[in-house]
């Protein structure tokens, strides 16, 4: 199963004018990442990076000189997207971002079904929040100390590992290399018998004699009748014939 985790960054919060100045995208091939990697910046033509906008990612006109333009990186942008999953953070504002650009070339827009939003997610699993990608990140122990901005790859290998995290893919993915995983990965089977072992030499007491004395003293308190005096007297002998 393939999966993209990407994000963009524009020259402002309207996808009808503003444009998008970056793309970053890596890949995941049943929830691990592939080592495949879509990274452009993108010259955004007749349109001015709004100042909120450099502020949050800091990426400026002069630096775009030279850069593509959109319809120079389309094609090999839907090449690596083909056929797989597109998973964001706030997904709304991306594609609607990438199926402006897409309308601009003639291009029809990506189905919504193949769209996954990670902040959708993550307001169903944590509804009472917070839920940016920075707080997903402290929630999960993830190092996002490298974001100083906002950067479309960066954010996207952070939210890989906050989407596996959501979903619970790590877990899923070691029990399919567990041989009594029940799931049918590699050295499974479903009807394997699990084979419970005893220690060849039991492990030591992890309790004091004072500590078990005083156990004692406490169960002989209870009455004979007590769960625990019961117990404690072992199981009875067989009756003889």
């Amino acid at each position: 199963m393939r999966e993209i985790i990407f994000d963009t960054e524009t020259t402002g919060l309207d996808f009808k004018l503003d444009r998008v100045i970056e793309i970053g995208a890596i890949e995941l091939v049943n929830r691990f990442p592939s080592g495949r990697v879509f990274h452009e910046y993108i010259h955004p033509e007749n349109r001015d990076i709004h100042p909120d906008a450099l502020a949050v990612h800091g990426i400026s006109m002069e630096s775009l000189v030279g850069k593509p333009v959109f319809s120079g990186i389309a094609d090999r942008f839907m090449e690596f997207i083909d056929g797989a999953k597109l998973v964001a953070h706030n997904a709304t504002f991306d594609m609607n971002f990438i199926n402006a650009e897409f309308e601009r070339l003639g291009v029809a827009a990506v189905d919504a079904s193949l769209v996954v939003d990670t902040l959708v997610l993550a307001r169903r699993k944590h509804p009472m929040g917070p839920n940016s990608l920075d707080a997903l990140c402290r929630r999960y122990s993830i190092d996002n100390s490298r974001r100083t901005k906002h950067g479309a790859l960066l954010d996207s290998e952070l939210l890989a590992e906050v989407y596996v995290e959501l979903i619970g893919g790590k877990q899923a993915a070691m029990l399919l290399d567990s041989p009594i995983g029940g799931f049918g990965g590699r050295g499974s089977s479903r009807d394997a018998p699990i084979v419970i072992r005893s220690r060849p030499v039991p492990l030591p007491p992890r309790i004091s004699p004072e500590e078990s004395e005083a156990h004692n003293r406490l169960v002989a308190g209870l009455g004979e009748n007590s769960i625990w005096s019961k117990f404690a007297a072992g199981p009875e002998a067989p009756a003889e014939e």
